[in-house]
């Protein structure tokens, strides 16, 4: 593909790769590293005057070092008139700070969004943003991707008795995307309502639905401290469920998530590699990660020849 850079910022080189293969493309030479003081420097190393840049960070690990990177990545091309830049995002970073759930509280998305647009990016393209109204934060154009073809071919191939399974949404929230999993395969839907009393901490849970002798999937954008699908669980196995699953997007998991999955009767927790899972697969059997860089790559391709991405919200590219 001609007049097209890839850049990967230093969160996600893994997923850079394998995008930058499924393209057929070598990624761009890049240096990112810090001053002692610790201000992150950028040095792109070849030039991208006229070019179609694309650069892919991700929302994790040191999350505002790796977005005060992508931001000056961003301004490094554009000063270096590059045609068009793109911000591929796979977990958009401060997703859930996307309303004033209290007096005083910071929408931080929005801010997120407007220095995106201020560095310079002309798209975005990202994936499962945790609430898709976030895309009207920004005034570019955002390509916001799903996972869910990806979901619903790893149920059908890895789940034997898929036809008599339940998806559960763990909160309201979700109730969305779980209904739209559950028509594609034709099987029926539960819901959990949840009581917070403050943030990463869940107070009380109702199941709605039916799950008992069935296989519950339950199913959400995210999993971070991992409180609530572990609450979920023993709600769903009390509830008479058979078996649990738990198929999340962006797979987090910090402060005592993994310990909460390995004591959880999960038969497995399945995460897409949005964000890198090989040091959390080492310390919990459990984890089972889904490849998502081919929706990104054919996104970038698409967005690249200037071809419909819609295709994508309900296939897998081959």
């Amino acid at each position: 593909m001609p007049n097209i850079v890839l850049f990967s910022g230093s969160s996600h080189q893994d997923l850079s790769q394998k995008v930058a293969d499924r393209l057929g493309l070598e990624l761009g030479k890049v240096v990112t590293k810090k001053f002692s003081n610790q201000e992150t420097s950028v040095e792109i190393g070849e030039s991208v005057r006229g070019e179609d840049v694309y650069i892919i960070q991700s929302g994790c690990g040191e999350i505002n070092d790796n977005l005060m990177e992508l931001l000056i990545m961003i301004n490094a091309c554009k000063i270096a008139s590059s045609s068009r830049v793109t911000a591929v995002i796979p977990c958009f970073p401060y997703a859930r700070q996307d309303k004033k759930d209290k007096s005083r509280a910071p929408i931080s998305a929005k801010l997120v969004a407007n220095m995106l647009s201020v560095a310079g990016a002309d798209h975005i393209i990202t994936m499962d943003l945790h609430a898709s109204q976030i895309q009207g934060f920004f005034d570019i154009p955002v390509d916001n991707l799903y996972a869910e073809p990806a979901v619903l071919q790893w149920i059908r191939e890895n789940i034997a008795e898929w036809r008599n399974c339940i998806i559960v949404s763990p909160d309201a929230g979700g109730a969305k995307r779980v209904t739209s999993i559950a028509d594609r395969l034709n099987v029926e839907f539960a819901l959990i309502h949840k009581e917070r009393k403050k943030a990463n901490e869940v107070d009380r849970m109702v199941l709605v639905g039916d799950v008992k002798d069935r296989v519950a999937i339950l199913v959400d954008d995210m999993a971070d401290t991992c409180g609530t699908i572990c609450h979920a669980a023993d709600k769903l196995l009390s509830a008479g469920a058979t078996k649990v699953y738990a198929i999340l997007t962006h797979g987090i998991f910090s402060g005592p998530a993994i310990s909460r999955i390995n004591n959880a009767a999960f038969e497995a927790v399945v995460v897409t590699n949005t964000i890198p899972q090989e040091d959390k697969m080492k310390h919990c059997s459990k984890i089972q990660v889904i490849d998502i860089s081919m929706i990104l790559a054919e996104a970038i391709r698409r967005t690249h020849n200037g071809e419909s991405v819609s295709y994508l919200f309900s296939h897998v590219p081959l």
